[in-house]
């Protein structure tokens, strides 16, 4: 009854209060198990209940992405780390013999290893002929927490390379998914797994510790830098990001059957030199089977596809692409397109972009929803949601990615095949800098293959095929 009333106070024209910030900033645990357990039927506090299922994800502000907020820290002066913390050592060399991932080295950590200056130990290589060796890790500063664990940024003190070290806790009678799932991505818009080991407290709590390449910014800081300074983020910006979310889609998809789940601005790497984008935080992502049933409570508030809202359990990948697409379309606006305040308000804000779902629509979305009692609300013409001077290409991608029947979305490969990206593909065409474009084109066979020879022709460009 909430959701019509809701509704109805919309089609008397009374306007909801949107809210730039509440979904991208709000903290949220997602989990599920291998065989995901039923939806819970009240939001985040039934879902931080489940502290012992399999899948366990930090969601915070993206893998690294409130590092750069170190280098600040440290550029300023403040915060230095005391000369006599830089000694401290942790014991090493105790394997966890119970755990199926017997290649993992296990470090006993005296504290809780990410505090700064602390110094972490462990062994790499050692199977296959390979020589051991030892690797140290300075923890600088913790840069995100949350109900598994913490994100810090460190320092390997071999090589002096900085990494973001993600350490969760890790329930012994598992195997945590997001390794299972880091170590067999390869990709150039994907953050890259490093090297990953377990640490053991002086409790017996183990914790599984992701190493990952550092990189300083994500797209949601670039959007509050330009929101800060009144700007739109330049369209060639837009395009160069936009293009390569598609891309990391079409490869995890595609290459590696695997739904992200959790696509949105924070969950965005990118390098500030060269503006390359790579997606990282793989906590919430899971190969879909199916007809095996999925939690419906995933993904962050704002970039929910509406099947889930509506409780869908066995949806596809295309809800990586709504999610995608209201990205896209943050990038033009410069604020989010649906800032729902709460999961049903989330429904009305689609609802007054792109107009009441018909009963087929729903049906698409989830065939087990049966309450169609909705106001009847017109869709919101895409040209009037953007302003006047927004090129149609871009309008027109937007509409493709934003459809309340997943299989009328685009495929991630279709969205990198289309025009709004055409200037991509122009040899000539250079970043604002005068940089040359990060590269776009240099696809691998998997990532193409089954693809017609009309989309090939539309999605490589004649200098860069071979």
């Amino acid at each position: 009854m909430h959701v019509m009333r809701r509704l109805k106070s919309i089609a008397s024209g009374r306007s909801s209060v949107s809210d730039p910030g509440g979904g991208s900033g709000t903290k949220r645990v997602k989990i599920d198990t291998d065989i995901d357990g039923k939806p819970p039927s009240d939001g985040s506090a039934s879902m931080d209940k489940e502290h012992h299922l399999a899948s366990t994800t930090l969601e915070t502000n993206a893998t690294a992405s409130s590092v750069a907020a170190f280098d600040r820290t440290r550029q300023a002066g403040v915060d230095q780390l005391p000369r006599e913390m830089h000694g401290m050592k942790i014991k090493d060399d105790s394997k966890i013999d119970h755990h199926d991932d017997k290649d993992l080295e296990a470090t006993v950590v005296s504290g809780n290893g990410t505090e700064a200056g602390q110094i972490i130990a462990t062994t790499i290589g050692g199977r296959n002929g390979q020589r051991k060796q030892v690797i140290s890790y300075m923890a600088e500063r913790v840069v995100g927490t949350g109900s598994f664990g913490v994100v810090f940024q460190a320092k390997c003190l071999e090589t002096g390379e900085p990494v973001a070290i993600k350490k969760v806790l890790q329930d012994k009678r598992y195997k945590n998914r997001e390794l299972q799932i880091m170590r067999i991505l390869d990709h150039p818009n994907v953050v890259q797994l490093k090297h990953c080991f377990f640490s053991t407290t002086e409790k017996d709590e183990l914790y599984l510790n992701l190493v990952m390449e550092y990189i300083s910014e994500t797209v949601y800081r670039v959007l509050k830098h330009y929101t800060r300074m009144n700007q739109h983020m330049p369209l060639i910006y837009v395009q160069v990001y936009a293009y390569q979310i598609c891309r990391a889609l079409a490869y995890i998809h595609n290459v590696i059957g695997v739904c992200h789940r959790d696509i949105k601005p924070q969950n965005l790497l990118v390098n500030p030199h060269t503006h390359q984008l790579k997606l990282c935080d793989f906590g919430s992502a899971k190969k879909l089977v199916p007809g095996e049933p999925n939690i419906s409570y995933i993904c962050s508030r704002y970039y929910r596809a509406p099947e889930l809202i509506f409780g869908a359990t066995e949806y596809t990948t295309a809800i990586d692409m709504w999610s995608a697409g209201c990205v896209v379309a943050e990038l033009l606006l410069g604020q989010p397109l649906f800032p729902g305040e709460s999961g049903v308000d989330q429904l009305v804000e689609i609802i007054k972009v792109l107009g009441t779902p018909t009963r087929e629509e729903i049906k698409c979305m989830n065939p087990s929803y049966t309450e169609f009692k909705f106001p009847q609300i017109k869709a919101h013409p895409w040209h009037k949601v953007f302003n006047k001077r927004m090129p149609p290409e871009a309008v027109d991608l937007v509409s493709r990615m934003l459809q309340y029947s997943p299989n009328l979305r685009c495929t991630a490969l279709e969205a990198c095949a289309h025009p709004f990206f055409d200037e991509l593909r122009d040899p000539n065409t250079r970043l604002p800098n005068g940089r040359p474009l990060p590269a776009l084109f240099d696809f691998k066979p998997q990532e193409l293959a089954g693809s017609s020879p009309e989309l090939l022709q539309r999605l490589i460009p004649e200098h860069a095929r071979k």
